[in-house]
């Protein structure tokens, strides 16, 4: 995301609070941690008070602007919800728990927090999409129709991306991210 110390960001779909936490750690900037869910909040309370860091918690759907001050941020992180496709490797019991309309649904509304997200990203801003599912559809399709989408976006390399990458015997999760930059006025 490239921080600088002063900047406005925002952590969309925080919980547990490892990303802010990090966000955090790199630099001083004003973070505002969003998630849907407030028990799941709460925990990124909790994380980010174990590590002696602070940031405005916010109990809201990334998808609406109800919660947003109208002030426009720097960067934003947004590891929208999605089936979770990475990491069944850690969590078998995902091929049982999800449902062939998951997919759709999920990236319907992932598209709509990512499309939301936008508008509060300021001018020259970074948008960093972050998702733990493989499926192309919630991944790289899904960053394809956002920059379709926003003609002021503009995909930028992101570095370590490993995929595509064999992953006969290797022990990590999968994920992807694309990071975006609005152009200027």
């Amino acid at each position: 995301l490239d921080l600088a110390d002063g900047m406005r960001v925002l952590d969309a779909c925080a919980a547990p609070g490892g990303k802010s936490g990090h966000i955090l750690e790199l630099a001083d900037v004003e973070l505002t941690s969003v998630d849907a869910d407030p028990q799941r909040l709460a925990r990124v309370g909790d994380n980010l008070g174990r590590l002696g860091l602070q940031a405005t918690l916010v109990a809201a759907e990334a998808q609406t602007t109800e919660w947003w001050d109208g002030r426009q941020y720097d960067r934003i992180l947004a590891d929208v919800p999605c089936t979770a496709s990475g990491i069944v490797r850690r969590h078998p019991d995902i091929r049982w728990l999800r449902r062939k309309t998951d997919t759709r649904q999920l990236t319907t509304l992932s598209a709509q927090i990512l499309d939301n997200l936008w508008q509060m990203l300021r001018p020259d801003g970074k948008l960093l999409f972050v998702t733990c599912s493989l499926w192309p559809q919630e991944s790289e399709a899904q960053a394809a129709a956002f920059a379709a989408r926003h003609i002021d976006a503009t995909r930028l390399e992101a570095p370590g991306q490993l995929l595509p990458l064999s992953g006969a015997g290797l022990d990590h999760d999968g994920l992807f991210y694309a990071l975006f930059h609005k152009k200027g006025a």
